[in-house]
Parts: C-alpha cells; sequence; structure tokens
C-alpha cells in the first residue's frame, strides 16, 4: 500500500487494521463472564436444561460436545452448523454432520434464554456453553467457558466436507489442520480424547474393516479381533449403524479411549495416527500410566482454545432469535 502525502493517516489505517484481524482470528473480544451484566443468569439456564436433558437422554453427550467442535473446524465458532437450508446445502446436510444430533436442545436451551434475557445470548455461545456442561455432566472437571461470540450468517454443505477432519486422516494432516486453526499437538491428542463420549456410524470406518489397500483387506493397524467384533455390526456400504467410539464407556467422560489406541481398539484411522508423532504418543502414554493425571485438567484448557478460533465479535455478525436461521 503506497502512502504518499497523507503517510500518518494511512500508518494510522494500518494500524488499526493490524489489531483488528487478530480479534476475529484468534478469540481477542471473548471473555470469562460476558453475559455478567447483560444476563446474569445464563450459564446457569444453560446448566438447569442440560441437566434435565442429560437426566433422559445420556447418548446425547457425545454429539453435543462434537456439535461444538464441528461449528469451530468450518468457519470458525460462529453457529453456521446449526443453519437450516431450504435446499438442503448447510452444514449440518453434509455427509460428515448428519451423525450429529441434539439440535432441539440447542433450540430448547435458546427458548429459555430468550425468554429470560431476549436477544443478548448468541447461538455460538450457547454451543460452547452446552458443550462444557455435557462433558461435566459425564464426569469431566468444570472450566471456564469465555464467551462474546456473535453468530454467523452462511452455512456451507461444501465447506464442511473441505474443512472438517477426516476420520481417515493420518498424523500429518491431523496436525496441519490443527494448526491451520491455532491449536498445538498438544491441543489435537487431548481433543481427540473426546472421543470417549458417542458413537460412529460405520461408514466412517468400514474401509478399515473390508477394503484398506483395494484388495479387500482390513487395516492391519486394527486388532484382528476388534476387526471380527466390528464386521458382524457392520456390513459393507452400512450408512446406518452406530457404533460405540470407546465401547462400554461411552456415556464416561474418562481416559478409556487412550487406554484402546495402543492396544489398536479404535474406530478411525485419525485415532491410531496418534501413535505415529512423537508428542502425541507421549501424551497417550502419560495419561495410561498415571491415571489420566492432567487429561480433564487439560481438556478444558483445549477447549478453550478451540472455543477461539475464527469467533466473531464486537459489531460483527448478529445474535440470532433462533439459532436454525439469521435475523
Amino acid at each position: 500500500m503506497a502512502c504518499p502525502k497523507i503517510f500518518l493517516s494511512c500508518l494510522l489505517l494500518q494500524v488499526m487494521f493490524l489489531f483488528l484481524v487478530p480479534e476475529v482470528a484468534h478469540g481477542q473480544g471473548l471473555k470469562v463472564g460476558f453475559y455478567q451484566k447483560t444476563c446474569p443468569s445464563a450459564e446457569a439456564i444453560v446448566k438447569k436444561v442440560i441437566g434435565e436433558v442429560m437426566s433422559v437422554a445420556p447418548s446425547l453427550s457425545g454429539p453435543l460436545l462434537r456439535m461444538h467442535f464441528h461449528d469451530c473446524f468450518v468457519r470458525g465458532c460462529e453457529g453456521s452448523i446449526l443453519l437450516n437450508s431450504s435446499t438442503n446445502q448447510a452444514e449440518k446436510d453434509s455427509p460428515p454432520n448428519l451423525s450429529l444430533r441434539g439440535y432441539q436442545v440447542i433450540d430448547r436451551v435458546k427458548t429459555a434464554l430468550e425468554k429470560a434475557c431476549p436477544g443478548t445470548v448468541s447461538c455460538s455461545d450457547i454451543l460452547a456453553i452446552v458443550a462444557r456442561d455435557v462433558v461435566v455432566a459425564t464426569g469431566a472437571l468444570s472450566y471456564d467457558v469465555e464467551t462474546g461470540r456473535r453468530d454467523g450468517n452462511v452455512s456451507s454443505l461444501t465447506e464442511a466436507l473441505t474443512n472438517l477432519v477426516p476420520p481417515n486422516a493420518n498424523i500429518t494432516t491431523l496436525k496441519a489442520d490443527f494448526a491451520q486453526r491455532g491449536l498445538s499437538v498438544k491441543d489435537l491428542v487431548v481433543l481427540s480424547g473426546g472421543h470417549t463420549l458417542g458413537t460412529s456410524h460405520c461408514s466412517s470406518f468400514t474401509d478399515r474393516l473390508y477394503n484398506f489397500t483395494g484388495k479387500g483387506d482390513s487395516d492391519p493397524k486394527l486388532d484382528s479381533n476388534y476387526v471380527a467384533r466390528l464386521k458382524l455390526k457392520c456390513k459393507p456400504n452400512d450408512q446406518t449403524t452406530l457404533v460405540e467410539m470407546d465401547p462400554g464407556s461411552v456415556r464416561t467422560f474418562d481416559i478409556k479411549y487412550f487406554d484402546l489406541i495402543p492396544k489398536r481398539r479404535v474406530l478411525f484411522t485419525s485415532d491410531i495416527a496418534l501413535l505415529d508423532d512423537s508428542q502425541t504418543k507421549a501424551y497417550i502414554d502419560l495419561q495410561i500410566k498415571t491415571g489420566g493425571s492432567t487429561f480433564f485438567k487439560d481438556f478444558g484448557v483445549s477447549m478453550v482454545n478451540m472455543g477461539r478460533i475464527g469467533v466473531l465479535t464486537g459489531t460483527a455478525g448478529e445474535v440470532r432469535k433462533v439459532c436454525s436461521k439469521v435475523n
């Protein structure tokens, strides 16, 4: 940018630009207690609704946690996963998101918040608070959620396809995708621990069972006995059956997912890939040896880090009145 006679004004504009851009990209503008004055009961309202939901539908813990993940990795944490499309072209219509459930829970929370504090709490903040509350309800340590996000107005099926980390990603892809969003290698392995909750469709991993190299074989990194059990549940081209990601512990937030990785009893290529990096492998080994001595605290830290991705703050975006549609 050339700045001849109006150098000082131009310089000031450039400096302002440098300070404004990070606010959108890296989470400045967020803070713990953002609604303390405008809606002081906001988090208590969310907690109450989630407590009611978990008491009757604990299987929603995994999907509601993943909803926040999937939102943040496409366009940032701005609630685009919640938008509906009359032509089924929104993020929620994308194949990687078809296993998500619990949109009605978000709507229920939003209705309660609108009744208490109309037009105040964003849908993107609701996703972040709900994610915290469902993991706490299943055994995780609580952590402070930064709030102050505003909601976006674009949601694209194609963007979800290209931006969500695929289940067949190798360690190089995983590290690059997380780094691109400002997340560390430690964040990668810690957030992968979220697979302790929930289920997956067979279609996300059947290639590991039936045709891993195109010769009708299974993935040699998958335990053979586990392959046999999975084949009983998942037939080729099965698009509907759900399988627990952490068998026997699917509704409890614990470290058993990490125990399963070196035993080669994890569903995704991206899970077993965590053994292919010295830092991620060392973290897994530490949690196994120490009974998860740091995982519960680390998870809260990494969730906060993830919650800063691509946020809209200040006057950017809007606060939706209904989470499934723009104002």
